[in-house]
């Protein structure tokens, strides 16, 4: 019958579509929904039922504008947010190790129920795997002001805790919780939790590897395209005066209580539409995402890459990765400004403080590339690329465990140029290119020479999640200066790179292949691999959101 037993009461799945082995249990409550009495407060644990739960389907997704290919959009009304999804293997051992998953979007939109994170395939490599949705946009990192003197519910608590910041890491750290007490009624092990996320998910799933509220609910953690965003309290607090004013509500709790979801998800787009249409608002031109997690002294004290490099995360695990051409998927959906004359470039570097010899670096690096391509690669390292490596670097130097890799799939099915942009590993990791939705983001349907590719790094975070082992050695130094990075890429790009190296190896000392793709050093295919250089001497400037 495919029925569990949870803490809060009985829940029904059903099969996998792709494989009849692995049964699916969605759209499950791990807290109550966040919505009236509970709006801007910690997450709650969810009202027991009687019965038997039908759990077939998703749950709502957060506030949000967005609405995504093959994943249901948010409605005013839909309040049950607070939801997860469970794969298992059918008549699985028991014990089996577990891979939480927290989805990207700029921290306002996205969910669970994305094609791409279906983990069918996962949980057929031996794997529970669970995937969340989690409070977005204001109502998951707006920051809410201290006491009002004019709180509509009578007798309220006005402590400070009350209205916390940070309450959309908060959900998720309450679904690992809701892991840890119930996982193995699934065939899970709450002692082997592997923690994995992408962009803003993997830059959660930083938060929460440094923060001691989460310490003990995951021992490995997997971060993709880790996201450069990180506020004080006083920047968030700036942000909650511009969302309120365009909301036309007071920037006051009672104020922005008063205000309902969906005014709040408008306000959120009209501030950064403004920020978008005007060049001289400084960084939030350029890609208007105005929320993130907050420092506020109590889940978090510092950006993650500063409380790594301080050992704040302790003995968990990390697998790294980010692609080599991330900032790339922003132009092509418009949600970044075109760069294209020399004045617009010295304007973008003046923004973020950076140096003359960082500009000038990537276009010497780029002699044939328009003047947009100098400007993504800029961002790319800017806003993913650096700031991910260094948190890899950061933990390991702190004498932390860490794995590296880079994805570099440049080719289709049918030989043509391809980006390797944000976002276009994932479905490669989960197993899921043939979701007609991922193909815009892996340039059409999958050839064999993918799905193989596929296999490769859907086996690298099985093995990684439970052995702690992905298929190549742990970080031993700076990346780029000797460190073991495994780049991705399909055998012909292999042999390609190969062909490449060796010509260069004239020019290049090191870069020598080892089994597998796995590298010592970076070879000469595109200029990115050595950007690294470039950014150890500017150094990397931390953003706010």
């Amino acid at each position: 019958m495919d029925v569990f037993t949870t803490k809060s009461g009985r829940v029904r799945g059903r099969r996998a579509a792709r494989d009849r082995g692995i049964v699916a249990v969605l759209g499950l409550p791990y807290a109550a929904p966040p919505f009236g009495a509970r709006r801007f407060r910690e997450p709650q644990p969810a009202e027991p039922w009687d019965g038997v739960r039908d759990c077939t389907a998703f749950g709502p997704v957060a506030p949000q504008a967005a609405e995504l290919p093959g994943a249901p959009s948010w409605s005013p009304g839909d309040d049950d947010i607070l939801t997860l999804n469970v794969w298992t293997p059918a008549d699985g051992p028991g014990d089996l190790p577990v891979l939480v998953w927290i989805h990207g979007g700029a921290y306002v939109f996205g969910s669970s129920a994305q094609p791409d994170f279906d983990g069918t395939v996962l949980a057929g490599g031996g794997l529970v795997v669970v995937t969340l949705n989690s409070r977005l946009g204001f109502e998951g990192f707006g920051h809410v002001p201290g006491t009002d003197s004019d709180l509509p519910v009578p007798g309220a608590d006005t402590a400070a805790g009350a209205f916390p910041d940070n309450r959309g890491l908060l959900d998720q750290i309450a679904a690992l919780e809701w892991v840890r007490d119930n996982i193995s009624a699934f065939g899970g092990s709450p002692d082997r939790v592997t923690l994995a996320g992408q962009s803003s998910g993997a830059t959660s799933v930083a938060c929460l590897a440094v923060a001691d509220r989460a310490r003990g609910l995951f021992r490995r953690a997997v971060l993709h395209s880790a996201v450069n965003a990180f506020a004080t309290v006083e920047q968030a607090a700036r942000t909650t005066a511009e969302v309120a004013a365009a909301a036309g509500v007071p920037a006051t709790r009672a104020g922005l209580l008063a205000a309902p979801p969906e005014a709040l998800v408008a306000a959120t787009d009209r501030v950064c539409e403004r920020y978008a249409q005007d060049p001289g608002s400084g960084q939030r031109h350029y890609d208007p995402a105005i929320y993130g997690p907050v420092a506020d002294g109590v889940l978090l004290t510092a950006d993650p890459l500063e409380a790594l490099a301080a050992g704040a995360g302790g003995a968990v695990e990390l697998l790294v990765c980010h692609t080599t051409e991330e900032y790339w998927l922003l132009d092509a959906v418009g949600s970044s400004a075109k760069i294209t004359s020399e004045e617009q470039l010295a304007a973008f570097a003046a923004d973020f403080g950076l140096p003359a010899s960082l500009v000038e670096g990537h276009r010497e690096r780029l002699p044939d590339a328009p003047l947009l391509d100098v400007y993504l690669s800029l961002y790319s390292g800017l806003l993913f690329a650096e700031y991910s490596t260094r948190l890899a670097e950061a933990h390991a130097l702190a004498g932390g465990r860490v794995f590296l890799a880079r994805f570099d799939r440049r080719r289709n099915r049918a030989g043509e140029r391809v980006r390797a942009w944000h976002c276009a590993d994932i479905p490669f990791a989960f197993g899921n290119l043939h979701e007609e939705s991922v193909h815009f983001l892996v340039g059409g349907p999958p050839g064999a020479a993918d799905q193989e590719l596929s296999r490769r790094m859907a086996r690298a975070w099985a093995g990684f999640a439970i052995h702690g082992e992905p298929g190549w050695a742990p970080l031993d130094g700076p990346a780029g200066n000797g460190a073991t990075v495994r780049v991705w890429r399909t055998e012909a790009e292999e042999e390609e790179a190969d062909a490449e190296e060796e010509a260069d190896a004239a020019r290049r000392s090191g870069g020598a292949r080892r089994a597998d793709g796995v590298r010592r050093m970076e070879g000469p295919r595109g200029a990115e691999h050595s950007f690294r250089d470039l950014w150890r001497t500017a150094g990397l400037p931390l953003l706010a959101p």
